[in-house]
């Protein structure tokens, strides 16, 4: 529902032939090509860093499931938002004859890293383009408001301690409950594989896969800007600062629950895109400034998207074809 209302904001008023009609003229589709080869390697990655966490549990996992469970995450994440990665650990917690709550335990630490690393970039992306975002809050007061309002949510900050308070009253707790008992072993469960990272061994090339994966991300958008002209004149005229702005905030919006990001991830790139649209435009111009922003957006996640679809028929081909046991608590092909 989340997605569809997104999209319904996000198309309201969109000329979809003059849409269409600006990616068959404008778009240079080898950039995008090129994009998403680098999505592919930067899902390789992921795995190559989870392997890392799941290797100092004791749960010998080769990289080729660990991989097709990455792409099978994104898969299942387009129908089922969020349930990607409950997806990705059970069928490596089946694979491994390993607890459930371990594996996702060790997920939920690399998302909690994830979440460091967007904070960071974000606070560095926001000093270096201060000027550029404060004009453009200054032209749309709105905004600022609306953003503040949700940083100093009581609701939000709310669900924040009354969830940390459930966590510590079941730790705590010292009741014999069957079923106070089953949750305080889930609870411990997950910690082990969450708290895996401060004990295992290759933490620096953990941190270097980390960054190579970022890094990755930031360059498959990047590329993308070179695949429009309106793109590429806002680098020239701005810098690597505009792709990176477009990165921060797309990267928030991922945040949201909707299937793949489809709708917060077109709107937030928008969004980033807006605020270096050049002033002094006339109204036909700036309404063609936002056509060619939307065209933009919607090519690259509809291009992402088919990617994990494919790769999602791929990764299930591949399990439904591979041996359902493990081998000596390993995976074979």
């Amino acid at each position: 529902m989340i997605t569809v209302g997104l999209c319904y904001l996000l198309f309201t008023g969109i000329d979809f032939n003059e849409m269409i009609a600006i990616i068959k003229r404008d778009c240079n589709f080898s950039w995008i090509a090129l994009a998403l080869i680098i999505s592919v390697f930067s899902h390789v990655i992921r795995a190559v860093r989870w392997k890392i966490q799941l290797d100092a549990l004791d749960c010998r996992v080769s990289l080729w499931y660990l991989t097709l469970s990455v792409f099978g995450m994104y898969a299942v994440n387009l129908v089922f938002p969020r349930l990607g990665e409950i997806w990705r650990s059970g069928y490596v917690a089946h694979r491994s004859n390993k607890p459930f709550a371990t594996i996702f335990g060790s997920l939920l630490c690399e998302r909690v890293a994830d979440t460091l690393t967007v904070l960071t970039l974000t606070f560095i992306t926001f000093l270096l383009a201060t000027p550029a975002i404060m004009a453009f809050l200054q032209k749309y007061p709105e905004v600022y408001e609306g953003i503040q309002r949700l940083i100093t949510s009581p609701l939000v900050w709310g669900a924040v301690i009354i969830l940390l308070g459930i966590v510590i009253y079941f730790l705590k707790s010292n009741s014999q409950n069957a079923i106070m008992v089953k949750i305080r072993s889930i609870i411990r469960e997950l910690w082990q594989g969450f708290a895996v990272i401060a004990k295992m061994p290759h933490k620096f090339q953990w941190l270097f896969l980390d960054i190579a994966l970022w890094g990755c991300y930031f360059l498959q958008l990047y590329i993308c800007f070179y695949a429009f002209p309106f793109s590429r004149e806002l680098l020239a005229d701005n810098g690597i600062i505009v792709a990176l702005v477009c990165f921060v905030l797309s990267s928030i919006a991922m945040a949201i629950p909707s299937n793949g990001g489809i709708g917060p991830w077109q709107i937030a790139v928008i969004f980033g895109l807006t605020i270096y649209m050049p002033t002094g435009l006339t109204q036909s111009a700036t309404e063609m400034f936002r056509m060619n922003a939307t065209a933009f957006s919607n090519l690259v996640m509809g291009a992402q998207t088919l990617m994990f679809i494919l790769l999602g028929i791929f990764t299930f081909a591949m399990i439904a074809l591979s041996k359902k046991q493990p081998v000596n608590g390993t995976l074979s092909k």
